[in-house]
């Protein structure tokens, strides 16, 4: 059954949102929205850490979000965090203190996805989306750049630079001048160098600007009559012309423009520099804005989700694919694990429980590490799985699943910081069983092999006459005996009636 209302928490650099949507025949109808002003980034320290002034304006919006956000089912709610909390150093601790306000998961989500999940909302709201369209979004701590067509995005980037940043560094207290806007000017110049030919070279029909900045920049040159007749948007006289107004002001405080709300006043020097610089290095003369940002294309994830299309499962075919994965294999471990998570855990049967997609994820991954080297395989798969661009994928998916195919096999001391109490131990459990008993990577039919859990581990029952007969594999279950038991864990396997190994 679907959900008819879904909501995404965007807990962006600067301001902290909420949107709710009605679904109606596949489309997304907002229906409420709140924004608080947060400033997360310029809660940053000099060390990389949130201090508390900036956490505490966090937890109090994240309590009102969830205060409006009760009574929603879990898979109803996407929240996901980015830049500031990408580059923070205490986003674990303070992430921990989030969600327990908010009440829902917090994903820490990296840039490209970020762009992508950008680029989703912005095509829901382009009047021609079949031409293709250049998005800029300019964010509190970060700016991401999107070439695509129809939902489809061609080109991904996120830049570390963004309007509140660049406001603390470069407009100092909210002082306006010349020098100051200059160096952000060129700053922001030479980190689009980076990707600006590559971006010409793909080419874009239209220019379109999303979120906060661009939304402030429409309104600020159309109200004060700075983009010239007939022409909406924003545009590059218009932009020049706001720049000498806000330099013959010299401090924020002093402006009086029509449209500038004052929690976008002390950012605005920071945006504005930004924008200037990326007409300049495209070569543009206008952009239009779209309302779609962030948080509406969180919404239609979260549709496509329910959908059956998720795009993380789009990602790992590809990834299998272009790493050489031996499907054959994979599945025959994807199957075997997943009857062990059955065994223990019979509410993953549904296809969508978020344990048994891991499973199967981490199952049909575990061996791309082979296309680096063969030896110490699950050492460069995991590093890739915590490392690439994983689209669909926050980046605490991606460091669950790194943990997983770690584990799979070899030393389970190199994840002994996982919590005893983690549901990740049952999936590490059942594929690093799998993984051995399909060693031969044929489709001999495997003996009916039960597991389940107990006080201090697992139970492994196993036909003694298969283990007798086969040497190999009651080696490698006498190895995974003594692993378990270096973390003060125990496996327990039984080959017979009353009969059993274990490990204390």
């Amino acid at each position: 059954m679907g959900y008819e209302l879904v909501a995404a928490v965007d807990l962006g650099s600067n301001s902290f949102r909420l949107q709710v949507g009605r679904v109606v025949d596949d489309q997304i109808y907002p229906l409420d929205s709140l924004k608080e002003p947060v400033r997360l980034a310029a809660g940053l320290t000099a060390q990389k850490t949130l201090d508390g002034p900036s956490q505490l304006r966090a937890l109090e919006a994240l309590a009102r979000f969830g205060e409006r956000l009760r009574g929603f089912d879990a898979g109803a709610v996407r929240a996901v965090a980015t830049n500031a909390l990408r580059v923070a150093k205490n986003a674990p601790q303070f992430l921990a203190q989030a969600e327990a306000a908010l009440g829902f998961p917090i994903e820490i989500i990296a840039g490209r996805e970020e762009a992508r999940l950008i680029y989703l909302g912005v095509a829901h709201t382009l009047p021609n989306p079949r031409a293709q369209q250049l998005v800029v979004d300019i964010g509190g701590g970060s700016t991401e750049f999107i070439i695509g067509r129809d939902i489809q995005p061609i080109e991904l980037e996120s830049l570390y630079m963004g309007c509140v940043g660049f406001s603390l560094k470069y407009f100092p207290r909210g002082r306006i001048e010349k020098s100051g806007m200059k160096a952000a000017e060129l700053a922001a110049r030479k980190e689009l160098e980076a990707i600006v030919r590559q971006y010409r070279k793909t080419g874009w029909e239209e220019a379109v600007g999303s979120s906060g900045t661009a939304k402030a920049l429409a309104d600020i040159l159309e109200l004060n009559g700075l983009s010239g007749a007939g022409e909406p948007g924003i545009t590059r006289d218009g932009l020049e012309r706001l720049r000498g107004i806000l330099l013959h002001a010299g401090d924020v405080g002093r402006l009086t423009l029509q449209g500038l709300r004052a929690d976008r006043l002390p950012v605005l020097p920071g945006g504005l520099a930004i924008m200037l610089a990326v007409f300049r290095e495209f070569n543009l003369e206008r952009m239009t804005f779209s309302e779609g940002a962030l948080r509406l294309g969180v919404l239609y994830d979260l549709l496509g989700r329910y959908h059956h299309q998720d795009l993380r499962n789009a990602t790992v075919q590809q990834f299998m694919r272009r790493y050489q994965v031996d499907a054959n294999q994979a599945a025959r471990v994807a199957a075997t694990a997943r009857g062990f998570l059955l065994q223990m855990l019979p509410e993953a049967v549904a296809e969508e429980h978020p344990d048994a997609q891991v499973l199967g994820w981490a199952a049909a991954l575990h061996e791309i590490g082979i296309s680096v080297a063969h030896s110490s395989y699950h050492k460069h798969s995991a590093y890739i799985l915590a490392n690439a661009d994983m689209p669909g994928f926050s980046r605490m998916d991606q460091a669950r699943l790194s943990r997983i195919v770690l584990a799979h096999r070899g030393k389970l001391e190199r994840v002994q910081s996982i919590m005893a109490d983690s549901p990740d131990w049952p999936m590490i459990f059942s594929l690093r069983l799998a993984a051995i008993l399909h060693r031969a990577r044929d489709d001999a039919p495997l003996p009916a092999i039960t597991a389940r859990r107990s006080e201090r581990g697992f139970v492994v029952g196993v036909d003694p006459a298969w283990l007798a007969g086969s040497p190999l594999s009651a080696a490698a279950l006498d190895e995974e005996t003594r692993q378990w038991s270096g973390l003060g864990m125990e496996i327990r396997i039984k080959s017979g009636r009353g009969k059993s190994q274990a490990a204390a």
